[in-house]
């Protein structure tokens, strides 16, 4: 059997041929405290310990899938999402800090507002979304849709986790003739599919081959094909005094702001993440 030290440094070398040294070091430190259940400063103390035969088995066996580009979310089968942890599989993306701070904007400006609010996240991919929203704002009335059902089910359990009361609706939100089934909310939130096919290419790997290709692209002739649809949309299914809030393609921010500025929406603002990208929009409804 490895040694935790042993382990530790093979994972990093063997992932190396994938990662920088410094990605596949916190890799490798993440495959551990899931297999050990112990810290960095724990397994140091413990470095010479050897794995015992299930923990070399399972060692063994998500690093043979790691070295074939699985993500360690899929891998592990959690994810975290502003400190909670969520089920995700290849059904969903992998939850990310730029989409925290979107939620985070959402919290921050509807806090303090006692009554009840209706919330419609789209896409609902791991829950992630509705899922903070209702744990920060319990009188919020939220409802989720998602094309999939993999992804449906997969939120539903981490609602279910969390003890989040969600409502989950399966459907096509591009099908215009679906939009029916659904209400009036104050707010509307989507983190829509936003990265165009050439750019598939470019893109790591993990995420290429092994994120769900739906919740990822949009064809290159139409990379605002979602901003117009939620544009759209909120005419009809937005109160009076709600919002929209969106995250954005860095590449197409000020276009995606110009989608709902030319569909007669106000107080339109983009705003930038932590690393200083454009990736945030928030719409005000105006009277059509």
């Amino acid at each position: 059997m490895l040694t935790f030290n042993q382990a530790f440094y093979e994972s990093v070398n063997k992932l190396q041929s994938l990662y920088d040294a410094h990605e596949a070091s916190a890799i490798a430190h993440e495959l551990m405290l899931h297999i050990t259940g112990l810290d960095k400063i724990q397994r140091l103390m413990d470095k010479d310990k050897e794995f015992t035969i299930p923990q070399q088995e399972q060692f063994d066996g998500m690093l043979t899938d790691l070295l074939k580009g699985r993500p360690l979310q899929y891998v592990i089968g959690l994810a975290w999402f502003m400190g909670r942890k969520y089920v995700v599989n290849e059904n969903v993306l992998i939850p990310r800090p730029e989409t925290e701070e979107l939620v985070q904007w959402i919290i921050d400006e509807w806090k303090g507002k006692n009554e009840e609010i209706s919330i419609m996240d789209i896409g609902t991919g791991s829950g992630c979304i509705p899922i903070s929203l209702k744990l920060a704002l319990p009188s919020a009335n939220i409802s989720t849709c998602d094309i999939s059902k993999g992804a449906i089910s997969v939120a539903t359990e981490n609602a279910e986790n969390l003890a989040a009361q969600i409502g989950f609706i399966q459907m096509d939100f591009l099908d215009e003739s679906e939009w029916g089934k659904l209400g009036k909310y104050d707010i509307i939130v989507s983190n829509p599919p936003y990265i165009t096919t050439q750019e598939r290419e470019s893109l790591h790997t993990n995420v290429r081959d092994h994120e769900p290709s739906q919740a990822l692209f949009v064809t290159n002739d139409d990379p605002l094909q979602f901003y117009k649809a939620i544009a759209k949309f909120g005419k009809s299914h937005l109160s009076p005094s709600g919002s929209i809030y969106c995250e954005l393609h860095r590449d197409y921010a000020q276009a995606s702001r110009s989608v709902f500025e030319e569909d007669g929406y106000k107080n339109v603002e983009v705003k930038k993440d932590m690393h200083g990208n454009w990736r945030m929009l928030r719409a005000d409804f105006s009277a059509f």
